[in-house]
């Protein structure tokens, strides 16, 4: 039995590129899906910080390792290098709480 597009790693999807024009047109593409993805989970950040009782409960160490190891199981089962996408997880993450920082204090001097 064949694997459809949608059942092989990502890397395998890759296609093969014959300049940097290709490149480019592919990555832009990739960032079209990425952007959307990315601001939706922005949204949740916000919904984190509006439930969450306390500022101290914005960063949670436990919850960081464990995307990690599962981005990077996720990463290689994909076929991609799980250090790129830990080292990618960990910078949005530390970006997320950063905004989620934000957003707490901002919902709390709303009053919400």
């Amino acid at each position: 039995m064949s694997q459809t597009n949608e059942q092989r790693p990502a890397i395998e999807k890759t296609a093969h590129c014959a300049s940097m024009a290709d490149v480019r047109r592919h990555i832009d593409a990739l960032d079209d899906i990425l952007v959307p993805l990315l601001v939706e989970r922005g949204g949740y950040m916000t919904q984190a910080a509006r439930i969450k009782d306390s500022e101290h409960q914005v960063r949670d160490e436990d919850r960081i390792e464990f995307i990690v190891a599962r981005v990077r199981e996720r990463a290689q089962a994909e076929g991609g290098n799980p250090d790129v996408i830990e080292a990618i997880y960990r910078s949005m993450m530390e970006a997320y709480i950063a905004f989620e920082h934000q957003e707490y204090a901002r919902l709390r001097q709303q009053g919400e």
